[in-house]
Order: C-alpha cells, then sequence, then structure tokens
C-alpha cells in the first residue's frame, strides 16, 4: 500500500514537472513597434484564450528592438515599423528565411494638444513656422521609422528648414504623442494609428502619401524562434486579428 502511494506520487511529481515543461515551451516573445502597442496587446490576448501559449510582449522603436534581437534578445517575432530595421535584421541572418511578409500600413499626421488645433494647409507656399509656437515632436530623425518618415514629409513640403531647429526627437512614437498629449509640444508628427487611441490630441492634418516612403510594418520569425512561435506568426495573419489591426486604423496589406 505504501509503496503503490509511492509510485502514485513519484508519477504525480513528473507530470507536474513535464506540466511545467510544456508550459515553459509555449512561450512567444513579440517585438513590435511601438506604435502597434494596443493592436499587438489585444491580439495575444485574444490568442491566448483560445491557445494554451503565453504570449509575452516588447513595445520599443523599430531601431531599438532590432538592435536588441542583434544582440541576442530573445524574440520570436519582430515588427518593424519600416523595412528599413526589418533588412537589416536579415542581412544579417537573423530572420527565418521566406518567413518576412509586408503586414500592415499606416498613415502620417501632424497633431496638436487637445483644443489648441491650428491652420495647416499641405502645400509647399504654407508658412509652418507661423502657424504654431513652440516646439514640434516626432520620433528621433535618424533612427525611429516616424522621424524618418517625418523628416522626407518636412522636406518634400519646402518645411524643414523652417522648423528644423524646434523639432524634439524621441524614443519612439508613443514618447511624441505623451508630449503633445500633455502641452509640451504644440505640435506633433505621428502615425494615424496612435492619435486615434488618444483623447487628448486633435488630427490637424494627413500628410501626402507622396512626401513619404510607404509606411509598411514587415513581419518575420526570427531565426531562434520557438516552434511555438509560428502558431501566432499565422494568427498574426488570420481574419480574427485583421479585424483588430482594422479597428485601430492600420491598413492590411495581407488581403
Amino acid at each position: 500500500m505504501i509503496k503503490n502511494s509511492y509510485i502514485k506520487l513519484i508519477l504525480s511529481a513528473m507530470l507536474m514537472l513535464m506540466s511545467i515543461a510544456s508550459n515553459a515551451q509555449d512561450k512567444v516573445t513579440i517585438f513590435a513597434a511601438a506604435s502597434l502597442t494596443n493592436a499587438i496587446t489585444d491580439i495575444a490576448a485574444q490568442y491566448e484564450k483560445e491557445q494554451a501559449v503565453q504570449i509575452q510582449t516588447s513595445f520599443a522603436s523599430s531601431s531599438t528592438l532590432a538592435k536588441q534581437i542583434e544582440k541576442g534578445a530573445p524574440a520570436d517575432i519582430f515588427i518593424s515599423a519600416d523595412t528599413k530595421w526589418m533588412s537589416y535584421l536579415q542581412d544579417k541572418t537573423l530572420l527565418k528565411a521566406d518567413s518576412r511578409v509586408n503586414l500592415l500600413g499606416n498613415q502620417l499626421v501632424l497633431i496638436a494638444p487637445k483644443n489648441k488645433a491650428f491652420k495647416v494647409e499641405m502645400d509647399k507656399s504654407f508658412n509652418i513656422a507661423g502657424a504654431f509656437s513652440g516646439k514640434l515632436c516626432t520620433g528621433e530623425l535618424e533612427s525611429v521609422p516616424v522621424g524618418i518618415y517625418a523628416k522626407q514629409s518636412l522636406k518634400n513640403l519646402n518645411w524643414w528648414d523652417t522648423v528644423k531647429m524646434r523639432i524634439v526627437g524621441t524614443q519612439d512614437v508613443r514618447a511624441a504623442l505623451v508630449f503633445v498629449e500633455r502641452g509640451e509640444c504644440d505640435a506633433g508628427i505621428v502615425y494615424a494609428t496612435d492619435a486615434k487611441v488618444s483623447n487628448k490630441v486633435e488630427v490637424l492634418s494627413a500628410f501626402p502619401d507622396t512626401s513619404h516612403d510607404l509606411i509598411v510594418y514587415p513581419l518575420a520569425l526570427v531565426k531562434t524562434a520557438s516552434p511555438a512561435a509560428t502558431g501566432f506568426y499565422d494568427y498574426l495573419k488570420s481574419e480574427k486579428a485583421k479585424a483588430i489591426f482594422i479597428k485601430y486604423g492600420f491598413t492590411i496589406n495581407l488581403l
């Protein structure tokens, strides 16, 4: 009797250890551009309800995330806010072959704090410098995708020289949004999806798509991705995920 109880105890312990090991394996870490925070959080929560998989998220600028992956950060999936940083990792053979796809699109907009809107015309003849006082916030101009797109638009509209000394470059697009929300910047350049999730800013106008490179969010599996990552990678391309992306204002490239 004692022997049988002892065997049962050992079997129970083994099953517990196997369960713990299984749960540890079924964790997927996704590195995603800061502008995807709300959408990916919702998609991850929905996926966890449907599958016995834990989704761990990390949001920051695409440049920061790409550098972290390069240094060996344990990411399974990467979604960048531009093609540059995805290509950066691809060129270093840090992505799984043939897993890269262009998942989403977005729009660049000019914003102001709530109730502090000013008139703007997306035209080369418009005096943008005289339209507002104070600073203009956007992502860091040389590395953060939204800042790169912003600089392209400002140059194409011939606005760059008149406002470049008033630009505050931030670590990611959400930081720029917060500065505008607080009124620390009188204007900001962010994605339409970021402005959509805030009730503390006003969208003044969208920048012409022709004024900057096409905004593309590529998705890929990191070379060291766990087996469980493929399921979530596929889910991000599913109709359920698309509905959430659309709800937050993203355009879908995978149609």
